[in-house]
């Protein structure tokens, strides 16, 4: 698949070391521009002899780091044309390091997690929703990634192998001291592999949907693969054989036709795509576009004007979290809790409430929430659906990772259970009308919210002194917020301030409340005169790309005091800088 030899390696340890500097190294995996070019929209196969060596160098980190000698791993990659390449150079390391490689090729992130359960580790190939050129690395086990404190423990030892003087004659010794008979072997029982990983995994989505017995649905879903790892995996035959009718677009594996993060205008295909459709057969109702790795898919409807509407990220998970929390209220189960992250909109909270269940909150990143809903159920609380609603996608328990099938299946569920539909109604005070998506939207809170790749969602900044330009930060909200801000924000008495660091949230201002790094999401809540809440503005490093995320959540349908309050977080981050 390549033009030169991935074997072939000429380059010297600085290259390398100097290389490392373009990697972003984070709990969310480790991911660079792979294309050779060093343009991030190149689809190329080819990647750099710098990069080759840190790939071995990763495999040859993550073996130190889980120490098991003989341990099986669960290899897999997206669609992104890098990936085959990153996939050798991992498995020859591997094998060279006594480890058992089973291979699944091109699989769904969702696919090698599930798989995971019957595995030692899993050890996946993926930039998710970034573009073509970028490529990535992110382990885990029992189907769900690395905590934050094991990742940062793994990259540390990365870094110290990376520094030594002789890592690039390591690369090469352990590429060829893969026997390739093993080699053979492991690429032979490929499509055994794959075959294995997906009938578990249809078990797992089965299990983790909860159908009710004999649960047949003839709505119907389209589907824009955009030639995603999610084209190989099972959602057509799994939603046919529960009588979905299904028809996708953009289905050839690799084959990527736009952009790739599932939002906005990228969600344009297969909302026409589902239109179509719709004109030709009213039973088409849903549609969804997962990102390269498909474990994110944000989802379009066909609205009661018999048009295709697009759902924002927000929008997707308040509405999956209001259906799965309803159902364990009209169930009888107590001690109800959502795990999701620091950005998440507040209209979460409101719709727990409720119903009778708990909002916590973690760091952004997916083993941030993952690890504190596993917390919440050790203490004794109920927790089926948790997740990144900034983010989009959901992720319901027993998965340990997003899935547009789990989506699809809580949509499916709703939209044929009336007494589930008249019980979300009348809780949340809203007249019954259809079971539809629109009667559900309508009777949510409505909250006006800064979408997630908004142009103004983030900041190029200078300083990467996290810790000094948030002290900078709170000195000037201090100084300016009444004068600046809290008179345009009708019934605003006060403000209080939020650090969000792994699955802690602390309350308060200033350095006690944070980590020395200072990583973690910054949120300043805005309280009326009874200590309610009216919405928050929000910041943080993020962890893929150097930038810093800000986003405002504001209860009611206001645009204009959304865009001054988000106008004002800028410029105190632009101060502060």
């Amino acid at each position: 698949m390549q033009h030169r030899s991935i074997s072939q390696i000429n380059t010297t340890s600085d290259r390398v070391r100097q290389r490392l500097d373009g990697y972003i190294l984070s709990a969310s995996g480790l991911r660079a521009v792979f294309a050779s070019t060093g343009n991030e929209e190149d689809d190329t196969r080819m990647i750099s002899d710098e990069d080759k060596v840190i790939v071995v160098t990763i495999a040859r980190a993550f073996s130190a780091f889980v120490n098991r000698q003989g341990a099986s791993v669960l290899l897999g990659q997206d669609a992104r044309p890098t990936g085959y390449s990153l996939a050798l150079l991992s498995i020859k390391t591997l094998i060279s390091l006594g480890h058992d490689v089973r291979y699944l090729y091109i699989s769904a992130a969702p696919e090698i997690m599930a798989q995971s359960h019957n595995a030692d580790y899993f050890y996946y190939i993926s930039a998710s929703h970034n573009p073509i050129g970028h490529n990535g690395f992110k382990f885990g086990e029992k189907g769900g990634v690395f905590s934050k404190q094991d990742a940062e423990k793994l990259i540390s030892i990365l870094r110290e192998m990376i520094a030594s003087d002789d890592v690039v004659e390591m690369a090469k010794k352990l590429i060829d001291a893969c026997p390739q008979a093993k080699r053979n072997e492991c690429l032979f029982r490929m499509e055994k592999e794959k075959a294995d990983a997906l009938e578990f995994y249809r078990s797992f989505v089965l299990n983790t949907a909860a159908l009710p017995k004999g649960f047949r649905s003839d709505v119907g879903i389209a589907v824009d693969f955009n030639g995603s790892a999610r084209a190989a995996s099972i959602d057509r035959s799994l939603l046919t054989e529960l009588g979905v009718k299904f028809s996708a677009i953009n289905d050839t594996v690799g084959a990527v036709a736009h952009a790739i993060v599932p939002e906005g205008e990228n969600l344009v295909p297969v909302r026409e795509f589902l239109e179509k459709l719709h004109a030709d057969n009213p039973a088409y109702l849903l549609g969804y576009t997962p990102d390269n790795d498909g474990d994110r898919g944000n989802f379009v409807y066909i609205g009661r004007d018999g048009k295709g509407h697009i759902l924002q990220a927000q929008e997707v998970f308040a509405l999956v979290v209001t259906i799965e929390v309803a159902a364990l209220s009209l169930a009888g189960r107590k001690n109800i809790a959502v795990s999701v992250n620091g950005p998440t909109s507040e209209r979460i909270d409101m719709i727990a409430q409720a119903f009778g269940a708990k909002v916590f909150r973690a760091e952004v990143g997916e083993a941030n929430v993952v690890n504190l809903g596993e917390k919440l159920i050790s203490d004794g609380y109920t927790v089926k659906v948790l997740g990144e609603g900034s983010n989009g996608g959901n992720i319901t328990k027993p998965a340990s990772v997003r899935d547009p099938l789990n989506t699809a299946f809580t949509f499916l569920k709703f939209l044929s259970d009336k007494k589930l539909f008249s019980y979300i109604m009348k809780t949340l005070g809203a007249e019954p009308e259809d079971i539809s998506i629109d009667s559900l939207l309508e009777a949510l809170p409505v909250y006006t919210t800064t979408g997630a790749f908004s142009a103004l969602a983030k900041m190029g900044v200078k300083s990467r002194d996290w810790a000094g330009l948030k002290t900078r930060y709170e000195d000037l909200l201090v100084k300016t917020f009444d004068s600046e801000l809290k008179p345009f924000i009708p019934g605003c008495a006060s403000y209080t301030v939020f650090q969000t660091e792994g699955i802690i949230d602390r309350e308060g201002i200033g350095e006690k409340f944070r980590s020395a790094e200072a990583k973690g999401g910054l949120k300043v809540r805005f309280l009326d005169g009874s200590g309610n809440s009216l919405g928050y503005m929000w910041m943080r490093p993020s962890g893929t790309e150097p930038v810093l995320r800000v986003l405002v959540d504001l209860k009611g349908d206001n645009q204009e005091l959304h865009d001054r309050i988000l106008s004002y977080q800028r410029s105190l981050i632009e101060r502060a800088n």
